[in-house]
């Protein structure tokens, strides 16, 4: 049998972001204890010792991934629907862009910035009916729904969103706003 050493107890109890006072509670020793065993000043009795390990092998720290923060449905618009459609979609659920689904697929995406930039450089023009595909830009990226929040957090750094695809196909997106309720959990 390993018998951990000292820093490999408080190492554990890092890992799986939990303070020594909750891992006394569940263990049912002091706090100042677990402070003592995991600076090397007392040697814990084999019982002790196995009342903490039982606690940090225990205590699986839960994976966030892609499909715990996404959200559905993904409002989406084909690139042959014309661009009012996707104007009124982003206004009546508060968004700033959209992707753009073809059969199932991700082809690409509209953004409000796409649109004002058209504006700006006076490229629209009344009498023309502009479809999605008028003012698509390249596709948002895509990850499997098991992809850990980190590098769904690393992409959104770049990005306006992350679709989550399974199976070639959309079931979520991802965008900054849902980050923030990693931060609200309970």
């Amino acid at each position: 049998m390993h018998i951990p050493t000292p820093k490999e107890i408080r190492s554990r109890r890092e890992v799986l972001q939990m303070r020594q006072t909750e891992l006394a509670r569940r263990a049912g020793v002091s706090q100042s204890m677990i402070a003592r065993i995991e600076s090397g000043s007392v040697d814990p009795r084999v019982s002790t010792l196995t009342r903490i390990l039982n606690v940090l092998n225990s205590s699986v720290r839960h994976r966030v991934t892609a499909s715990d923060v996404m959200h559905t449905p993904v409002f989406a618009v084909k690139p042959i629907d014309p661009i009012t459609t996707a104007v009124e979609i982003m206004d009546k659920n508060n968004i700033s862009q959209l992707p753009v689904i073809e059969n199932g697929v991700p082809v690409g995406c509209i953004s409000e910035t796409a649109i004002v930039n058209a504006i700006e450089e006076q490229r629209l023009h009344k009498s023309h009916i502009y479809s999605a595909n008028d003012f698509m830009e390249s596709g948002f990226p895509t990850v499997p729904p098991d992809t850990d929040v980190e590098t769904v957090v690393s992409i959104l750094q770049h990005h306006h969103a992350v679709l989550v695809l399974e199976g070639g196909r959309v079931q979520g997106v991802i965008t900054k706003h849902d980050l923030i309720s990693l931060i609200v959990r309970p």
